[in-house]
């Protein structure tokens, strides 16, 4: 009988964040160099993985000189595995670093064109294909991550479905000046601009659902709040009030502050945000109603503004500046509002509607309403907006069979990050922007 040999176990591989699970032992990592400083006969290795950033230091007596030279030549962005001990080191990012042992190279980066020097906006955007991998860059897009997760979980922890909507729609659902046209087989449709009346219909069905996905608005604006393309989650509730939407908005903002500071703590520290001020994002949050908003911004310098326009941006940042916590401004003037607003009874020149304003200056995160429940008011709204009829028929059922009271809300996904990350466009908060004159890479 022969002996039989002993197989080597293989050294597992690990995410750099998980790196510090596995203090003391030997594993492997796959990434990219992202920075490489030396100092006589010790490289010091920034090496990423997407989870995170080690240092990896390598000793020259111990690594033997052609491995030690071979470290010495990465670049930047060059992929590898490599292969180390995990130790603590309370200094370094994340409690850990590595000592290495071997480094195999996948493939070698030439001329990586962003580099730590200074880069201009224009330069970064063309280059967003590569300026993601950057920290912060990163950071943003996790936070982004965490910010969908938390959403989806507060839903599914209130019973509500996850029902989504069409993208191609026949007919406007927040006017017709914004429309994306498609050519559709025979036919005209058009990119949508909200979810929300096909949420209505499905609030019909189940109850209380949400729906999720890209919106587009083909709005000729270049300020740092607007993209054409954009993520919005929007929930629909049958039976439910202007005071139930306004309830609903304001325990799921404070849910997904909660979870990102719980979880993505290191990131938004990345990002250099002041986190004492998203601790206080805590319901309840203010409400005021527009007249009183109007009040704010006359005192603030904008003493011609006429009531009954809608806000701009820096009325927004007016308003918001006045509170720590996100406001929910209520009543807007119905003729600035959307067809399918529901007008207050007591006062029917005003919406059941609210909108969200972020503090800090980030303007409106959420805008909402209780929709108009009545068959013929509905109609009626149509017309006066020069809508067509035909295109509504299916929507004008939902008030033709078992109408309700209902209503619901739409908040912007990019909004909410960049105000939580304290990031000031809206380009940095979505993987590739598409804005006015912005559609490359």
């Amino acid at each position: 009988m022969t002996e039989e040999k002993k197989e080597k176990a293989p050294i597992p591989r690990v995410r750099v964040g998980r790196l510090g699970e596995h203090l003391g032992e030997t594993v492997e990592i796959a990434g990219w160099v992202y920075r490489l400083r030396s100092k006589g006969k010790i490289h010091f290795l920034l090496v990423r993985d997407g989870s995170g950033i080690v240092q990896a230091v390598g000793v020259k007596n111990q690594l033997g000189p052609e491995l030690f030279d071979l470290v010495g030549g990465l670049t930047q962005e060059t992929s590898l595995y490599l292969r180390g001990s995990v130790r603590a080191d309370s200094r370094a990012p994340g409690g850990v670093e590595m000592d290495i042992l071997d480094v195999e190279v996948v493939q070698r980066s030439k001329d990586y064109p962003i580099t730590p020097k200074e880069h201009g906006v224009g330069f970064l955007m063309e280059h967003r294909h590569l300026w993601l991998r950057s920290r912060k860059q990163a950071a943003v897009l996790r936070v982004r991550d965490e910010v969908i997760k938390a959403i989806r979980d507060f839903f599914y922890e209130r019973d509500f479905a996850c029902v989504d909507s069409p993208i191609f729609t026949p007919a406007a659902c927040e006017g017709t000046t914004t429309l994306f046209e498609v050519k559709y087989f025979d036919e005209k449709a058009y990119l949508t601009q909200s979810g929300q009346l096909y949420a209505e219909a499905s609030a019909m069905a189940l109850g209380k659902v949400y729906c999720f996905g890209p919106t587009f608005r083909a709005e000729k604006s270049k300020t740092r709040r607007h993209l054409t393309e954009f993520w919005m989650v929007e929930p629909e509730v049958a039976f439910a009030t202007l005071d139930d939407v306004m309830e609903l908005a304001e325990e799921m903002v404070s849910y997904i502050v909660a979870r990102c500071l719980e979880r993505r703590r290191p990131e938004l520290e990345t990002l250099e945000r002041d986190l004492s001020k998203l601790e206080k994002v805590k319901p309840p949050f203010p409400r005021i109603s527009y007249d009183e908003a109007v009040e704010i911004i006359h005192r603030r310098g904008f003493e011609d503004f006429p009531w009954g326009e809608d806000f701009g941006a820096p009325h927004e940042t007016a308003v918001s500046e006045e509170f720590e916590l996100p406001v929910m401004v209520h009543r807007y003037p119905a003729q600035v509002k959307a067809f399918y607003m529901k007008r207050d009874p007591e006062r029917p020149e005003v919406s059941l509607c609210v909108d969200m304003l972020a503090p800090e200056g980030y303007g409106e995160i959420i805008g909402g309403s209780e929709r108009e429940d009545d068959l013929e008011t509905l109609r009626k709204r149509i017309a006066e907006h020069d809508l067509p009829e035909e295109s509504f028929r299916w929507y004008l059922d939902l008030r033709r069979f078992g109408s309700c009271p209902h209503g619901g809300y739409g908040l912007g996904i990019e909004r909410t990050v960049a105000w939580i990350c304290g990031v000031e466009h809206l380009r940095e908060c979505i993987p590739f922007p598409r804005m006015l004159y912005k559609i490359y890479p």
